[in-house]
């Protein structure tokens, strides 16, 4: 099988133009509390304000747009914990597709609702997203239908790149720009948009600890590599790398780093507290990067990703008794 087409600027370019008529862009705010915790000034990028509560739904519309009619009409079908099958759901419904969506066994329940909610069908198979994505594989073959990978999909990362396009046409002057991987599109998107306007732009990954499969084939520098997949923050819940993503990564990453769960939902806490912002915990995750790292960002101007905000109300309490961030104190 041949891999994926390699996405260009130029498809992202392209996405902006097909999205500007369903999504508008989504606001980058700093806020004085949070900067003063950091001890960086924060630039919050909020892709939890999208329709689906996160940054893939730019991907799934781009996809479908890109689908001819009698494709359409066979439908999509996805494998996800929560957001890529949101985004394939929403774009879906839009353009009157059938959606089928396969999750892991016991999903969050907020996030398998907003699925049903939209009008796919749910299944719910296996024990961990790689067994879901065996099971979406052969559903897909049974019935004609095109099988979405969750992250080697070159309009899926062109989609996500317009994310990136707002981010350096409101601040093309930034130090860093951190962004938090399971699959990888959106930190493939980010090397992607940086090269070509803000090569001196740092584009930092982070991953769960839990859950290394990314970051390990990253730093391998070779063939995706599968991790034992623990980590408890869905979003970053991938057991392997994938090729195209890693290819762009691999090109584009000054870094990519590891924070734990508890850092996570520290952070989650502080956006929650300084910035009045509820994350998932792959929403925090590019936050914990630069809240455990305060001497590598120390007085630097970041854009972190705030990829989702489709948090249960089991993470929300869970992070809220956990470990805090303190702020700093002037002096």
């Amino acid at each position: 099988m041949s891999s994926p087409r390699r996405p260009t600027i130029t498809d992202a370019l392209r996405a902006r133009r097909l999205l500007a008529d369903h999504l508008p862009p989504t606001p980058m705010w700093s806020y004085p509390a949070l900067d003063a915790t950091a001890g960086a000034t924060v630039l919050v990028k909020h892709e939890n304000a999208q329709p689906t509560g996160a940054f893939k739904v730019r991907g799934g519309l781009t996809l479908l747009a890109g689908m001819d009619g009698a494709e359409r009409a066979r439908g999509v079908v996805g494998y996800s914990t929560g957001n890529h099958a949101q985004s394939l759901a929403y774009a879906a419904a839009r353009f009157g597709a059938p959606c089928a969506i396969v999750m892991p066994e016991r999903p969050n329940p907020a996030k398998a609702h907003a699925v049903r909610a939209m009008g796919a069908e749910l299944i719910e198979a296996g024990a961990d997203l790689g067994e879901a994505a065996e099971r979406a594989a052969a559903l897909a073959a049974e019935r004609g239908m095109r099988l979405v990978s969750a992250a080697d999909e070159p309009d899926l990362i062109a989609g996500v790149a317009t994310a990136y396009l707002e981010v350096f046409d409101r601040e093309p002057g930034l130090d860093a720009l951190v962004v938090p991987v399971g699959g990888g599109s959106g930190a493939a998107a980010a090397c992607l948009v940086a090269a070509a306007l803000a090569p001196r732009c740092e584009v930092i990954a982070v991953q769960a600890a839990a859950s290394p499969a990314a970051h390990d084939t990253w730093h391998a520098g070779g063939a995706p590599l599968t991790r034992p997949n623990r980590t408890r923050v869905e979003g970053l819940a991938t057991g392997r790398g994938f090729a195209l993503t890693q290819e762009l990564m691999r090109g584009g990453l000054a870094d990519f780093v590891l924070v734990g769960d508890d850092d996570i939902a520290a952070a989650q806490w502080a956006l929650m507290r300084d910035a009045h912002t509820l994350a998932e915990g792959a929403g925090a995750a590019a936050l914990a990067a630069v809240l455990t790292r305060p001497a590598r960002f120390a007085g630097r101007r970041v854009a972190v990703m705030c990829s989702g905000g489709n948090a249960s109300e089991h993470e929300i309490l869970a992070c809220g008794r956990g470990p805090r961030i303190a702020r700093r104190t002037a002096g």
